[in-house]
């Protein structure tokens, strides 16, 4: 997330009350968690783990729990909870204001968009032209939905990521300031969510097409022209480019790419990335033609078992 106005080093370290390493005067436009960080945002690093990729990263500014020298180029600040510190920035930069209409004086909405009854649309939601949002639906702030975009009845667009620190004393809610983006030409199923970013966006790309039933988690890229069946779980951070299925009660974990026109047939699960142009099942999914190779193997294990006499 881009701050609306850059903050100096010195007054981001009075904000949190923390001691710094730096130019006093160094401008931080941005926050944003370590997958999304650019130049010039601040992060954070609260285990020894992953020092070395947060004290490496394109953030200008890393909040950190040891008190190091700081890399060139790059800014400390000092903190025994990083994470809180985080919180904290995000949380002011992002306040959660309550809505006081069904649908926001703020809210933006094209020529020719149908709200149908029951609808919530937020704070600064932006909705293009030729639309149909059909009852219930709940989209909340700083939306953007493109041009001829179908949603069906009781989806959810923007709800905040599912992303929690555990302590000892329980979980902590890292704040969720980051919006979901909807391309033109997408229609979304009922029953769907589709959780907000953390520091970025959750990005729908142009021509997809939901079933019902389906979750997308934060910070994850759609791209153009996917299909995507009932009841598909995809975790945070995923990437899934250009023309791929995934077809009905598949999972997808977090942090990985699923390749251009890749097919991944139903009841799969994905624990990693996947090459484009293949067709892939199983749990976890492979290359499907391996698959059923392997099933029919295994219907033949009894009678070779049987001859073996064990």
């Amino acid at each position: 997330m881009k701050f609306a106005v850059p903050f100096t080093l010195q007054q981001i370290a009075g904000m949190l009350d923390a001691e710094f390493s730096g130019n006093p005067g160094f401008q931080v436009t941005g926050i944003n968690e370590i997958h999304m960080v650019e130049e010039g945002d601040i992060t954070f690093v609260d285990h020894p783990k992953y020092y070395n990729k947060a004290l490496s990263s394109k953030a200008s500014v890393v909040i950190i729990n040891k008190k190091v020298d700081h890399p060139d180029g790059k800014c400390l600040v000092f903190t025994d909870d990083p994470f809180a510190a985080y919180v904290k920035i995000a949380s002011l930069q992002s306040p959660f204001i309550p809505s006081t209409a069904a649908i926001s004086p703020s809210a933006v909405i094209g020529k020719g968009t149908v709200i149908q009854p029951g609808v919530f649309i937020g704070n600064h939601v932006s909705i293009g032209c030729n639309c149909i949002i059909h009852s219930n639906v709940s989209i909340y702030d700083g939306t953007t939905i493109g041009d001829n975009v179908i949603i069906h009845a009781n989806s959810v667009l923007g709800a905040d990521a599912y992303y929690y620190q555990r302590k000892p004393s329980g979980y902590r809610k890292l704040v969720s300031c980051g919006k979901v983006v909807i391309g033109n030409n997408v229609e979304i199923g009922a029953l769907c969510s589709i959780d907000r970013g953390v520091s970025g966006n959750t990005v729908i790309s142009e021509g997809v097409k939901f079933d019902n039933h389906v979750q997308v988690g934060h910070d994850t890229f759609i791209g153009r022209n996917c299909l995507i069946g009932a009841h598909t779980a995809i975790a945070g951070v995923t990437r899934i480019e250009d023309d791929v299925i995934l077809w009905g009660r598949v999972a997808v974990n977090k942090d990985i790419v699923i390749g251009k026109g890749a097919v991944v047939l139903a009841t799969s699960a994905v624990d990693k990335s996947l090459e484009g142009g293949k067709t892939y099942f199983g749990i976890p999914a492979d290359e499907a033609i391996r698959r059923w190779r392997e099933i029919a193997a295994s219907r033949k294990l009894p009678d070779l078992l049987k001859n073996m006499d064990i």
